[in-house]
């Protein structure tokens, strides 16, 4: 393995990188903890890597930087056992490196059992900057949280932002240029239906479909059927439609074992809870609570479901025109979700869609199509319960195309297009 593994880190030293969107990611160049960064496959943190990596050749001898794809075929079959051979082999290539740092880039690293102990020995007794990546939430979550408590900052990589979505399409932003906007306005067109997976970019809308059920099929079978030997794969497949189609909507467990059971499954509630967490653990799906001050009471009441990605619903939808709803709440839950894992949904007499405490706190509304001024005094009273509640002064109600300030007894509420508001 040891030969393999010099071939790797020469051809990748002699490798350049074609054109590199930047990605609204501050990770460092240089710091005393292991990165890792984890998301959906395909989400790009391997070209976030590339990226580093590129910044670093400005700086350093290229020599001093490794990295390694655990995806590569010619790895197959790695055991822990074989990692010992990466950095001899290097320091055999580059004996001199011994007394320099070297910056080592791991990828999908989660592929090798028992990883986190000797990225722990490494990081230990070489001077290194180490870099990981992987696509399971728990898997590195949990091996870090035993192997590595303490000396890792960790990242969460998600598919395009809209922002970073018009940055590929070279779009300029200009809020104030009309022309700007046009262009703006179409690309979201494109982004909502299409979603935020650059390799779906630029190709016509079969060969986008073919990609992302390749993409699927990926997470399915690597990350939850491989990883956790589900047996029942037709249940999966099923449950995995459930979800795509009812993004944004509210999930009961009860009710979907009963709906299985009447269609003859055999199943029980403990499979459902399983197979829902696997496919969070592989950052497919996300569900988010009811916002309590007791986590028994966010247990009794259903969650919210959305999903990775807005492309995946075309994969079981017929037709997106009943449907824009959907896709306006889960792209308006996304851009909250970058920014905080604690996002919930607030219901007391009315519900709002979405409230998150970060640095700051948001309640958000999303209505695609505001028909009427019943339609809107409803979304905007049950703002001003939440407001009430959270002792908020602002809150926001996104549109479609409806773009206003509604001055209310307990602050302002911005009700504000939706390609206006991922914006600012």
């Amino acid at each position: 393995m040891k030969e393999v593994f010099k071939k790797l880190i020469i051809n990748f030293q002699e490798r350049t990188f074609g054109r590199i969107v930047s990605r609204d990611y501050e990770i460092p160049i240089t710091t005393k903890k292991i990165v890792s960064l984890i998301g959906v496959r395909r989400s790009g943190k391997t070209y976030i890597l590339y990226s580093l990596i590129e910044q670093l050749r400005k700086s350093i001898d290229p020599k001093n930087i490794v990295y390694i794809n655990f995806e590569d075929d010619r790895l197959f079959p790695l055991k822990l056992e074989n990692l010992d051979d990466l950095m001899e082999g290097y320091y055999e290539l580059y004996p001199e490196k011994r007394e320099e740092k070297v910056y080592l880039f791991l990828d999908e690293v989660q592929n090798v059992q028992g990883w986190e102990k000797y990225i722990r020995r490494i990081d230990d007794t070489l001077n290194l900057q180490l870099y990981i990546t992987g696509s399971s939430s728990k898997l590195l979550s949990s091996e870090i949280a035993t192997s590595l408590r303490g000396r890792t900052i960790t990242y969460e990589v998600f598919p395009f932002s809209f922002k970073e979505y018009l940055r590929h399409k070279e779009i300029e932003v200009n809020l104030y240029s009309s022309k700007s906007v046009s262009f703006v306005k179409n690309a979201f067109n494109s982004y909502l239906v299409d979603g935020g997976f650059a390799e779906t970019f630029d190709e016509t809308p079969d060969v986008q479909k073919r990609i992302l059920k390749d993409y699927l099929d990926l997470i399915i079978y690597k990350d939850v059927v491989e990883r956790y030997t589900i047996k029942n794969q037709s249940l999966l497949k099923h449950l995995i439609k459930y979800m795509f189609v009812n993004m944004g909507t509210l999930i009961s467990v009860n009710k979907l074992y009963n709906d299985y059971k009447s269609q003859g499954y055999k199943v029980g509630k403990d499979t459902l809870y399983d197979y829902m967490s696997y496919l969070q653990e592989a950052y497919a799906l996300f569900t988010t609570p009811i916002y309590r001050n007791s986590v028994r009471e966010e247990q009794r009441n259903p969650k919210k479901l959305y999903a990775i990605d807005n492309g995946f619903k075309k994969l079981f939808s017929i037709s997106l025109s009943d449907d824009y709803s959907k896709l306006y709440e889960n792209l308006a839950f996304l851009h909250l979700r970058r920014e905080s894992s604690e996002v919930y949904y607030f219901k007391e007499k009315q519900e709002v869609d979405l409230y998150v405490h970060t640095d700051k706190e948001y309640l958000v509304n999303v209505s695609y199509a505001i028909e009427d001024e019943k339609t809107l005094t409803r979304e905007i009273n049950a703002l001003r319960e939440g407001m009430k509640y959270f002792k908020l002064s602002k809150a926001y109600l996104v549109t479609a195309e409806r773009d206003e300030v509604v001055e209310v007894d307990e602050g302002s509420i911005e009700v504000i297009p939706m390609w206006k508001w991922l914006l600012v």
